[in-house]
C-alpha cells in the first residue's frame, strides 16, 4: 500500500481547520441563526395587531416580511466576498450585533418607518451568518462528524420557522408585539459571548478586489423588482410607479446578469444555471419557497381576521404544521438517497396543491380541525419536494462551481418569498375589493374572500412545481 492511500483514513480524522472544541465554535452562529430564522417566521402572526396599532394597511404592512427578506437576499451573494476582507469572528461579532441593534430599534420603535428600518437591518445580520454557519461547520468538523453537523446546522433552519409562530403568539398573548424583539436580545448576548470566547478564522484573508458595480447592480435590480411588486398591492398593477419599477429592476437585472456571465471573477455566478441539473432543481427550489412563504403569511392573518380567533391561539392552531414540516424536512433528505429526486418532488408538489386547494376551500365558520388539517398537509408537501430538489441541484455542480451552488440558491429563494409575499398581498387586497364591491360590510368575509385569491396563487404555484419537476430524472446514483 502506498503512503498517499495509507494516508487517506488517517486525514479523515482530522478538520481542515483544527479548532479545540467545535461546538462552542458553532454556538454563537447557532444560535444567531436560529434568531434569524425565527425573525424571518414569527413575525407574521403578530402582523393583524400591528396594523390596528401603527394604523397602517395590509400593503404597507406586508414591508416587513418582505423588507426583511430582500435584505437578506441583497447580503447573501456579498458573504463570500466579506469572509475574504474580514476574519470570520470579525463578521459574526459584527452580524450578531447589527441584529441586536436592528431589535432594540424595531422594540422601541414609535412608528412603522422605524419599525421597518429595525428589521431591514436584521436582515443584513441573517444574509451573514446563514452561509457562514455552513462554512465554518464544513471546516472545523472532521470528515466523519461532518454530517452530524450539518443534520444540527439544518435542524436549527428547520426548528426556528416550526416553533416560531407558537412562540410569537404566546408572547402577543401575554404581552405586545415589541417583546417579540426584545426576546431576541438575550439569546444573541449569549451567542456574543459564546462567538468571543470560542469562535477563530477559518479562512485567509486576502482582501481580493471587489467588484462594487456589481454589488449596486444587485441591490437596485432585486430591491426595484420587489418595489414593483409591493407596490402593487396599493397602486395596482396598471400604475406608472408599478409598471417603471419593475421595467426599471428587469433592465438592471438583465444587466447585472450579464456581468456575471462576462466578468472573471463574479459575486454571483449564473453560469451554474447553463447545467440542466441545477437549474431544474434551483427553479423548484425556488417555487417551493415562494409556496411555503405565501402560505404562511396568509394563514395566521386568515385565522385572526377571517374565523375571528384570538392570537395565542392562533401560535397553537399553526404549532402542528410546523411540526409536521420540520420532521418531514429532517426525513426527505434521507428519501432522496434511496429514490432520488422525482417521486418526493412530484409527490410533494401533489401533496401541496391538496393543502392550497383546502385552504382555498375555507370560510369564516370553517372548524379549526380542518384549518389544521389543510396546514398540515401541505407542510407535508412543501418541505417532502423542497429537499431533494435543492440536494438534485447541488448534485449537478462540479468543480469550482460547485461551491457557488448553495448561494445561489439561498440568495434567490430569499428574493422570490418577497415576491412571492407581495403578490400573495396584492391578491388578498383584490379579493377583498371584489366582495366589498358587492355591497356588503362583511370586514371578516371580505378577508376570507381576498385570503382565497392568496391561496389560489399557492396553489398555481405548486401546479407549475408539479409541472417542472416532470423533467427530473427517473433515478440517481
Amino acid at each position: 500500500m502506498d503512503s498517499a492511500q495509507s494516508s487517506q483514513p488517517e486525514m479523515a480524522k482530522h478538520a481542515r481547520v483544527q479548532v479545540a472544541h467545535p461546538m462552542l465554535a458553532m454556538m454563537g452562529m447557532l444560535i444567531g441563526g436560529f434568531v434569524g430564522m425565527f425573525s424571518e417566521t414569527s413575525l407574521n402572526i403578530a402582523l393583524p395587531q400591528l396594523m390596528a396599532q401603527l394604523n397602517v394597511s395590509t400593503a404597507t404592512i406586508q414591508w416587513l416580511v418582505t423588507g426583511y427578506m430582500l435584505m437578506v437576499g441583497v447580503v447573501l451573494p456579498l458573504s463570500s466576498i466579506i469572509t475574504k476582507w474580514f476574519t470570520t469572528r470579525q463578521v459574526i461579532l459584527f452580524a450578531l450585533i447589527d441584529f441586536a441593534v436592528g431589535a432594540i430599534i424595531s422594540a422601541s420603535a414609535p412608528g412603522f418607518g422605524v419599525l421597518l428600518f429595525g428589521r431591514m437591518i436584521q436582515g443584513i445580520a441573517t444574509g451573514l451568518i446563514l452561509p457562514l454557519m455552513f462554512t465554518v461547520a464544513m471546516q472545523i468538523f472532521p470528515p466523519y462528524k461532518l454530517g452530524a453537523a450539518m443534520g444540527m446546522v439544518g435542524l436549527v433552519i428547520m426548528f426556528a420557522p416550526a416553533v416560531g409562530p407558537t412562540l410569537a403568539g404566546i408572547v402577543l398573548g401575554i404581552s405586545s408585539w415589541r417583546w417579540i424583539f426584545w426576546l431576541f436580545v438575550p439569546f444573541l448576548v449569549i451567542a456574543f459571548a459564546f462567538a468571543v470566547t470560542s469562535l477563530k478564522n477559518i479562512a485567509e484573508v486576502t482582501r481580493p478586489k471587489v467588484d462594487f458595480l456589481s454589488i449596486i447592480l444587485s441591490t437596485l435590480g432585486f430591491g426595484s423588482l420587489v418595489m414593483g411588486v409591493s407596490l402593487a398591492s396599493d397602486h395596482g398593477w396598471g400604475s406608472g410607479i408599478v409598471i417603471g419599477a419593475l421595467i426599471f429592476g428587469i433592465v438592471i437585472l438583465a444587466w447585472y446578469t450579464h456581468r456575471q456571465l462576462t466578468v472573471e471573477k463574479p459575486v454571483l455566478n449564473l453560469r451554474a444555471f447553463a447545467i440542466p441539473g441545477f437549474r431544474t432543481g434551483a427553479i423548484l427550489v425556488m417555487i417551493n419557497f415562494g409556496i411555503i412563504l405565501s402560505a404562511m403569511y396568509l394563514l395566521p392573518m386568515y385565522i385572526q381576521k377571517g374565523l375571528l380567533i384570538p392570537v395565542a391561539l392562533t401560535g397553537i392552531i399553526m404549532f402542528p404544521g410546523g411540526i409536521m414540516n420540520a420532521i418531514v424536512s429532517a426525513g426527505a433528505g434521507r428519501l432522496y438517497d434511496h429514490v432520488g429526486a422525482r417521486m418526493p418532488a412530484r409527490l410533494g408538489f401533489i401533496i401541496s396543491m391538496v393543502g392550497a386547494l383546502m385552504l382555498a376551500f375555507t370560510s369564516t365558520h370553517s372548524a379549526v380541525w380542518y384549518v389544521i388539517m389543510a396546514h398540515v398537509i401541505l407542510m407535508i408537501g412543501a418541505p417532502l419536494a423542497m429537499s431533494p430538489s435543492q440536494t438534485h441541484a447541488l448534485n449537478a455542480l462540479t468543480g469550482p462551481i460547485a461551491a457557488d451552488g448553495s448561494a445561489i440558491m439561498n440568495t434567490l429563494q430569499q428574493i422570490v418569498g418577497a415576491i412571492a409575499t407581495a403578490i400573495a398581498t396584492s391578491l388578498l387586497g383584490i379579493g377583498q375589493a371584489a366582495y366589498l364591491a358587492k355591497g356588503t360590510t362583511n370586514a371578516a368575509g371580505a378577508f376570507v374572500n381576498g385570503a382565497h385569491y392568496g391561496f389560489y396563487f399557492t396553489l398555481v404555484l405548486a401546479l407549475i412545481g408539479f409541472l417542472i419537476a416532470l423533467r427530473l430524472p427517473k433515478a440517481e446514483r
